[in-house]
């Protein structure tokens, strides 16, 4: 079974840079046609994806955090990691990473849905 657990600060200070690591257990981050998810959820508010970065090290991100986010790999850790940069409180969430498959329809590739998450983490941004 796959496990994931995300790592990092729990509180960080406007202006600073938002840091987290996902580490990956029981299967591989360089498997082929898996994609590796950041996704966070404000309090009392739906998940926003932020981005994915694939197994061959390809990133994508949100349009919307693009400027401010960059995620990284390193698979002699099964490690991958997200960085926000100057975070808001806006910021404040619950932080997951989490896996999903990449499809082809025979039109076009699409992700498949998340098979895999890990618990998620607080991330509080305040002075």
């Amino acid at each position: 079974q796959v496990q994931l657990q995300e790592s990092g600060p729990g509180l960080v200070k406007p202006s600073q840079t938002l840091s987290l690591t996902c580490t990956v257990s029981g299967g591989s981050i360089t498997t082929n046609q898996y994609y590796w998810s950041w996704i966070r959820q404000p309090p009392g508010k739906g998940l926003e994806w932020m981005g994915a970065i694939s197994y061959s090290g390809t990133t994508y991100y949100s349009p919307a955090l693009k400027s401010r986010t960059s995620f990284s790999s390193d698979a002699s850790k099964n490690q991958f990691t997200l960085q926000l940069s100057s975070v808001t409180p806006e910021d404040t969430a619950v932080y997951y990473c989490a896996r999903a498959p990449l499809y082809y329809s025979g039109r076009d590739y699409y992700l498949g849905e998340f098979d895999y998450w890990g618990q998620g983490t607080q991330v509080t941004v305040s002075s």
